[in-house]
């Protein structure tokens, strides 16, 4: 695949459509994937885009809570139904809800802040971490290896993905520990519009949220058996920024049993400033052949 962040782009284009049920509607595409089932960033980042779009231009997105009900067909429209539940004079809360084939297959609340001034502070960025350009690109990494796997990770998904300690995508490399940091960045410029670039932190942040439990009991993406899918996700918007510059999405692994994972993430420009936490829950199954 030719690296280009058109994929983004598109999963991002809304139609409004008459509501059925809520107060306001849209229809977007889930995109490509090398698997049976649609990508969750796909839902949380269109979510997310159609609550922007119901919220005066005073008040931004600052926090957003997820759940995945079924997976979403690849390639297939998902109608996205807004509630307007309130709006205060500095909040507004909005809930979503995703339907494909008459099904429920997403459900989320956002949560939006009129813009207002007081004390900052916030999680420091971890020293010591290599420069993004002094580590190997996915390409890079996978040059060689054939399938429609290695092809969707090395140019499919819209950004450079660059890990520290090593990716995971073949075999674990690196220390089996339950900590990992992702530089990312889009492929290409991206518009400047503000809500835009929420809504592609919150498409990039599924891809690699899970590692970190996956990286502590040694699996790799292609280990055979391993099924895994996003059960729950939140996130908090705290800094605006781009994503078309490089981001260090820094992980770490809080649980996991019962065949799920807990991770949570927090991501940080090339400045240091913390622009969003996230927190995901996924299932994560490994079966053996016998």
């Amino acid at each position: 695949m030719t690296p280009t962040s058109e994929i983004l782009l598109s999963a991002l284009e809304l139609t409004p459509v008459e509501p059925e049920y809520l107060d306001e509607a849209y229809t977007a595409t889930t995109q490509y994937v090398p698997w049976p089932k649609a990508y969750g960033g796909d839902m949380v980042a269109q979510a997310a885009a159609a609550a922007m779009r119901s919220v005066g231009e005073d008040r931004s997105l600052h926090s957003m809570h997820s759940y995945f009900m079924r997976p979403a067909d690849i390639g297939a429209e998902v109608r996205y139904e807004v509630e307007r539940l309130r709006d205060g004079r500095g909040y507004s809360t909005r809930q979503v809800r995703a339907y494909q084939g008459g099904k429920t297959v997403y459900v989320a609340m956002a949560s939006f802040h009129a813009e207002e001034s007081g004390e900052e502070f916030a999680r420091a960025m971890p020293a010591g971490i290599p420069d993004a350009e002094s580590l190997p690109s996915s390409a890079e990494l996978l040059d060689g290896v054939e399938g429609d796997a290695a092809a969707y990770w090395s140019g499919g998904r819209s950004f450079d993905m660059r890990h520290v300690p090593g990716a995971v995508y073949l075999s674990v490399e690196g220390e089996q520990v339950p900590h990992q940091a992702v530089w990312v960045k889009a492929f290409d410029r991206l518009p400047d519009d503000p809500d835009l670039q929420r809504a592609a932190l919150a498409y990039v942040c599924d891809y690699t949220i899970l590692e970190p439990v996956l990286r502590v009991h040694g699996y790799a993406w292609g280990d055979p058996g391993l099924v895994t899918a996003s059960l729950d996700h939140a996130m908090w918007f705290h800094r605006d920024g781009r994503v078309d510059d490089w981001l260090l999405y820094v992980q770490e692994a809080v649980s996991a049993q019962a065949s799920r994972g807990l991770a949570q993430g927090h991501f940080y420009d090339r400045q240091g400033r913390l622009l969003a936490t996230v927190v995901q829950e996924g299932m994560i199954r490994m079966s053996i052949a016998p």
